[in-house]
């Protein structure tokens, strides 16, 4: 039997969220939500980002996913109140990119941090005896400092990650690896000034992006509804939170922004701890 009431995808337009900082989590839900926009066959997708960057892998396999995914949709991103460094990445996946005047973005480039916390440990009277099959394995270990050697091999894998950064914003927006190179070390900079540097095609509000986007494969910008796709949560998961009393208010307090965002970068940064990122860290 047919469902009478089958929503009509090829009417509507996808949206796709990315929000705060791009990590293995991000890259599962996006690629996810973007298979299920090529199986429904959307006409066009609305992509709004408003994150930082992140982590080097999964932006790359987000953007290798919406190249792939041109070939069959229309693809508009739009930046919110930040896109910067990774975010710049995933956004060049998209056939055009719209930004409102303030948004900050920019930030293309890789950063590696590492702690070195060897005085205090020195201080409180600890130290830590290392075993290792080779000279580079504890490679910015926190109880020491870096070895010119080690600095050297650093420098090279960041200089590595930074052309391909380079060369993929190049690719996406049609400019040369030199021009790139001229607003590339690492300054963010307005959507306003983007729009100048040929990062960015048009300003504009998620609206805008969204009328775009109709626009560009022939649905009526006026009437044309998105359809956004979002991460569906476990059954008892959306039981308990409907629930009242108790439960609802121990979601809600887990849900405060404050103690969210706070608690998410905590776990962030502890993953990515010694990591090469795409990301604006101010």
């Amino acid at each position: 039997m047919i469902w009478p009431f089958k929503p009509r995808f090829q009417k509507q337009i996808a949206r796709i969220e990315i929000t705060g900082a791009i990590a293995s989590n991000t890259r599962k839900q996006v690629l996810e939500a973007l298979k299920t926009v090529e199986e429904r066959r959307f006409p066009a997708l609305l992509l709004r980002i408003d994150s930082p960057g992140g982590t080097v892998g999964d932006s790359q396999e987000i953007y290798s996913a919406l190249k792939k995914l041109r070939e069959k949709v229309k693809i508009v991103a739009s930046f919110g109140n930040i896109s910067a460094s990774g975010g710049v990445y995933i956004g060049v996946g998209a056939d055009y990119i719209m930004a409102n005047p303030g948004t900050i973005t920019g930030s293309i480039g890789v950063i590696l941090r590492g702690n070195n916390i060897e005085r205090l440990l020195e201080k409180i009277g600890v130290s830590f005896k290392v075993i290792k099959s080779g000279p580079y394995k504890d490679i910015l270990a926190f109880d020491r400092e870096l070895t010119e050697p080690e600095q050297h091999i650093l420098q090279e894998l960041i200089d590595t990650s930074y052309l391909q950064f380079v060369e993929t914003v190049a690719e996406g927006r049609n400019l040369s690896v030199e021009k790139v190179k001229t607003f590339a070390d690492g300054r963010i900079f307005t959507g306003q000034q983007a729009v100048e540097l040929g990062v960015v095609d048009r300003l504009g509000t998620e609206e805008d992006a969204r009328r775009w986007a109709a626009e560009l494969v022939g649905l009526d910008p006026e009437k044309t509804k998105c359809y956004t796709l979002e991460e569906r949560k476990p059954f008892l998961s959306r039981l308990l939170n409907n629930q009242s009393g108790k439960s609802t208010l121990i979601s809600n307090l887990g849900q405060l922004p404050s103690l969210a965002i706070g608690n998410d970068w905590l776990e962030f940064e502890l993953a990515t701890s010694g990591l090469p990122l795409w990301m604006y860290r101010p």
